[in-house]
């Protein structure tokens, strides 16, 4: 990158004042427009601007700027490159993208703009400036981070026109030795070709690595093309199926040692003493390091360090308030019934609405959604190595930035200091925005002069984890003559989780975080409550509570609990008005023409009966991320609890890139659905999680994974998120459905947990 001028940029002063952000705006356009690629390269390869490299044996590098957490990231932007390249697939490779303003993901930081934006902002977080600053800021600070089901839509544009440029490129290399204009020439499989003649890649690369590509890039006709668009073989499949991929838990490195940590309750928390006697016989052990809040054992073998950690029985001290489910419980019902809360959303006059009028009648329920963990297969792990003041790490990681900036305050070196090579994830639903073990990771490999790799046990995993939010709902709907809606009131208590987030990539501790964001609004954190449906009065209200549990983004975020509230809510009332599900919620959808042929689309599919009496099926509908969804479940209970027999899913998420992924992605989503329906959360006592293993959160075994069903109304629209879209409506159809099935309203996830 060039030089620019010497302003540090942090979020807290992009708004500093009524105009500092038109300043702001002026000053950035004195920095640089362009950013130099920074892909290495060996011997024989060439560099076709930031994304991509070809060799001249002909394979196509991609760098992939989105972790690969078994969403598909790699295969799908590489799909977009080489489709416009004309590349043949079997010559297509991918590796993680360097850090670089080029690939900052300043979509994830407009849509997230009210939790990047101070809370005296208010509505400026809603303007068009605050997206301008956004997106510029972004780019400024190499803001590089996967979530929200931004990968797609921030990203489709870039690789198309990374992939068109490089085409350019070779069409003027072959032009030259055909005597023609490149125009005429086109690309594909690999080849360069003019009428019937043809030119494989690596024939041209030295040549065309020297063309200047014009301006503007002229991108194909259409972004369905020979790869984009179609079911492409995944790139991470075969390594994942034969054991070569490697994650962070699987690297080696030469004289290498292995870590446990242990930490002790959320909270204000010190370690106060451990029993260093009782590592003294445990073989293999090489060193002990204490710090103010937990302690590590490094030792030959991981199971040797862990055992340590046992023997040694560290206690800690907490000082204040720890996570206490009752507790927690009764703070959200005290935040609803006191408030004070935010109206994010205000139509029409539901007061009015719902005063008691001779022709309407009012209905009131209450929600709740415990805590609920992460739990990917893999607990997060990560290896560092410490030398000459430079540190190395290797790690899965979401928001890459951060880590680097956690590993670098954490030994006191700068970030530019730090090179962080992205591994592949084992899962992660958010769990992979949090920096904390970088920290650790680069303490203990200064410390010991040795390459260090960290591993967290299941427990510490669970016990660090940033958790969905718990959540509570209060529903209040005036219904009309023939079971109209008149007015909605939704008001939700539930902790600024976005703001929380925001503050931890920042730099924050997971409980700094928490008190720095105390108290305020965040309508991120409600995400979703505002029904689809054309309700002529209605309001949303956050109800922030203080609680002492630092809490994250989960896949689905807001939108997994606040669909549940709405849908089962919505079904509630069509039951009160006599109304069959489907009909009431399609009278209500005006100009949801999309949402409604999801509707109709799996009611078709799954034989929908109306969801009357004893027949175990429900229905539920959202929107998110500009992707519509529709689910029948069909479920009943049993001596083991919640059993789902069939989910059916109708899905519209714009043209998709590759139709096998898509499809991957909405069954993943379902699953992840169902094992909220059924599991997931975690009650706290004394500042710990209830949870300490996998058999302890009740997730769904495969003997429980039901049939499922999915259908894509196909289209041309721009692509929508895919990968969260799964998510939010299973939960709710399944209550709908034992509802059907039983009569049973079950108000609170998981379902059969406490009920109220």
């Amino acid at each position: 990158m060039t030089d620019r001028p010497g302003i540090e940029l942090t979020r807290r002063n992009l708004l500093i004042g009524g105009g500092a952000g038109v300043g702001l705006l002026v000053a950035w356009a004195i920095w640089p427009r362009e950013y130099l690629p920074n892909m290495m390269v060996e011997k024989g390869e060439h560099l076709f601007g930031p994304w991509l490299k070809i060799g001249e044996d002909g394979r196509v590098t991609i760098a992939v700027p989105q972790a690969e957490m078994g969403q598909g990231s790699y295969t799908a932007l590489a799909q977009i490159v080489a489709g416009e390249l004309g590349a043949d697939w079997r010559t297509v490779a991918v590796q993680p993208a360097m850090p670089s303003p080029v690939f900052a993901n300043d979509l994830f930081v407009r849509e997230w703009s009210s939790a990047f934006m101070p809370a005296s902002v208010g509505a400026l977080a809603d303007t068009g400036l605050a997206g301008a600053l956004g997106k510029e800021w972004a780019k400024r600070s190499g803001f590089m981070i996967t979530g929200g089901s931004t990968s797609i839509r921030q990203f489709e544009h870039p690789c198309r026109a990374a992939g068109a440029a490089a085409r350019v490129l070779l069409c003027q290399a072959a032009a030259a030795r055909w005597d023609t204009a490149w125009e005429n020439c086109d690309t594909a499989n690999g080849f360069v070709t003019f009428e019937r003649k043809r030119i494989p890649f690596a024939e041209l690369v030295a040549e065309a690595a020297s063309y200047d590509a014009p301006s503007p890039i002229p991108l194909r006709a259409s972004p369905v093309n020979g790869l984009s668009g179609k079911e492409a073989v995944r790139l991470d499949v075969a390594a994942k199926v034969d054991g070569s991929a490697n994650f962070a838990g699987d690297l080696r490195l030469p004289d290498m040692l292995y870590a446990s940590v242990r930490a002790g309750p959320i909270g204000d928390t010190r370690l106060k003493e451990i029993d260093r006697a009782g590592a003294s016989g445990i073989k293999g052990i090489v060193d002990i390091v204490r710090t103010d809040g937990w302690v590590a054992a490094l030792a030959t073998n991981w199971w040797a360090a862990n055992k340590a950690l046992d023997a040694m029985s560290p206690v800690f001290a907490t000082t204040g308030r720890m996570p206490d489910s009752a507790t927690m419980s009764e703070t959200m019902e005290r935040a609803l019934n006191k408030g004070p809360g935010s109206r994010l959303v205000d139509i029409g006059s539901v007061d009015g609405s719902l005063d008691k009028a001779a022709d309407t009648r009012v209905y009131r329920s209450q929600y709740a959604v415990q805590p609920a963990v992460h739990a990917p297969l893999e607990t997060r792990s990560a290896t560092a190595a410490y030398k000459n003041g430079r540190l190395t790490l290797w790690l899965a990681t979401q928001a890459p930035e951060a880590a680097r900036q956690a590993a670098a305050s954490a030994v006191g070196i700068a970030s530019d200091d730090v090179t962080l090579i992205q591994m592949l994830a084992g899962g992660s639903f958010g769990r992979n925005l949090d920096s904390q073990i970088a920290a650790q990771a680069a303490i203990l490999a200064r410390h010991v002069e040795r390459p260090v790799q960290v591993v967290w046990s299941r427990p510490e995993d669970f016990i660090r984890d940033i958790v969905r939010p718990p959540a509570h709902a209060r529903m209040t709907a005036a219904l009309g003559k023939g079971g109209v809606i008149e007015g909605m009131a939704i008001r939700i208590a539930v902790p600024a989780t976005a703001r929380q987030q925001v503050r931890r990539l920042e730099g924050e501790t997971p409980a700094q975080s928490v008190k720095s964001v105390a108290g305020e609004h965040d309508p991120l954190a409600i995400d979703g409550a505002a029904p689809p449906y054309a309700i002529p009065n209605l309001s949303v209200d956050h109800f922030p509570v203080d609680l002492p549990l630092p809490t994250g983004l989960w896949r689905g975020n807001a939108h997994s609990y606040t669909a549940f509230f709405v849908e089962s809510f919505v079904n509630e009332l069509a039951a009160a008005a006599g109304i069959e599900p489907l009909s009431y919620r399609m009278q209500m959808l005006v100009g949801q023409t999309r949402l409604a042929r999801c509707l109709t689309g799996v009611a078709a599919l799954a034989g929908w009966d109306g969801g009357v009496e004893n027949s175990g099926k429900g229905l539920a509908c959202h929107s998110m991320y500009g992707s519509h969804i529709a689910v029948i479940a069909t479920a009943r209970t049993s001596e083991q609890g919640v059993r789902v027999d069939r989910i059916s899913a109708v899905v519209d998420c714009g043209r998709l890139i590759n139709p096998e992924l898509a499809r991957q992605q909405i069954e993943g989503g379902i699953i992840f659905g169902l094992a909220q329906a059924v599991g997931s959360a975690t009650e706290y006592e004394n500042g710990l999680p209830v949870a300490r293993r996998l058999r302890d959160i009740d997730l769904p075994l495969l003997a429980d994974i039901p049939e499922i069903d999915v259908e894509f109304i196909r289209n041309e629209e721009d692509p929508g998120g895919v990968s969260e879209l799964g998510v939010p409506a299973v939960a709710p159809a399944i209550a709908n459905a034992l509802f059907s099935a039983a009569g049973v309203r079950l108000r609170e996830l998981p379902l059969l947990s406490r009920g109220l």
